[in-house]
């Protein structure tokens, strides 16, 4: 819902995540970089703190940088604590490695009682299978739907094999993107069952910019029956736009991890099916050329 995709504005977020919370949804995620947490914050006024878990992330790797992360995020969501903090798209053991001062700030913001688990997302099966022997990590947010989809380097079942690898070591696993980032939305019934179905997945971070939108996710997690016809209005068509004033600088291929993006003769280009539509890349462009639509 924030500025990086559907940019619905924070009033809207915040109805949209009450409705949530209506519906029995309490969990919550949210990074620094996708600039939600004034909607999570406006949604949570007259709220007890209690009743909703927060996760987010950075990509901070020094001490310092880490705890300036996690005070903003304290101040910006107006709470005293974040039940889930840490680490924001980690690609190896060797980036994990190199972020061992931030992770030790984590582990000292927990001891402080200023988070309550800490975390890494990633789009690889290395990093999963690696969090597996980190003690220090308590919860892992990984890509994972039936086609594999953004997975860079695996299938989805070595995915599930390194899911199910930390379930048993106690790791909590919260996945991402189970309809790929968009590519799977004509059969989202069968794509979110298909999550679900796998019992070290222990909850599942699915995108949603309207009501309508959200009943319908709720219902198929539910297992009640969603129209085709109400699916196939909601699926709509999203895709990357590139506008024609996009200058070359290369930002946005060089911060693509799934590299879907290149420079082509007039602009940056985009291949469709590799883009995951994470919107990322738009926090990269200077020139704010680049938009999820």
């Amino acid at each position: 819902m924030g500025p990086l995709q559907a940019d619905i504005g924070v009033e809207r977020g915040a109805d949209l995540i009450r409705h949530a919370v209506d519906m029995g949804v309490f969990f919550f995620d949210t990074a620094e970089l996708y600039g939600t947490y004034g909607h999570l914050r406006k949604a949570m006024q007259g709220m007890a703190r209690e009743s909703v878990v927060i996760a987010s992330r950075c990509y901070a790797y020094t001490y310092d940088g880490m705890r300036r992360s996690l005070e903003r995020a304290l101040t910006e969501l107006g709470t005293d604590y974040i039940d889930i903090f840490g680490l924001h798209e980690q690609e190896s053991r060797l980036t994990l490695r190199g972020h061992a001062d931030a992770i030790q700030c984590l582990l000292d913001a927990k001891q402080e009682g200023l988070i309550r688990a800490t975390c890494v997302s990633t789009h690889t099966v290395e990093v999963v299978r690696a969090v597996s022997g980190m003690r220090e990590i308590d919860v892992v947010h990984p890509i994972f739907n039936k086609r594999g989809i953004g997975i860079i380097d695996g299938s989805p079942a070595e995915m599930a094999d390194a899911i199910q690898a930390d379930d048993r070591r106690g790791v909590g696993v919260y996945s991402m993107k189970p309809l790929g980032g968009g590519h799977l939305f004509r059969e989202a019934p069968e794509a979110i069952r298909w999550v679900m179905g796998h019992d070290s997945v222990h909850s599942m971070a699915i995108g949603a910019k309207s009501c309508d939108e959200l009943d319908a996710d709720i219902a198929i997690a539910s297992g009640v029956e969603v129209p085709s016809e109400v699916l196939r209005y909601l699926a709509g068509e999203k895709h990357l736009l590139i506008e024609e004033w996009c200058s070359k600088c290369g930002a946005c291929v060089e911060s693509c991890s799934h590299g879907a993006l290149k420079l082509g003769a007039g602009r940056a280009e985009v291949d469709a099916n590799k883009c995951v539509l994470c919107g990322y890349c738009v926090a990269y462009c200077r020139d704010f050329c680049i938009k999820v639509v």
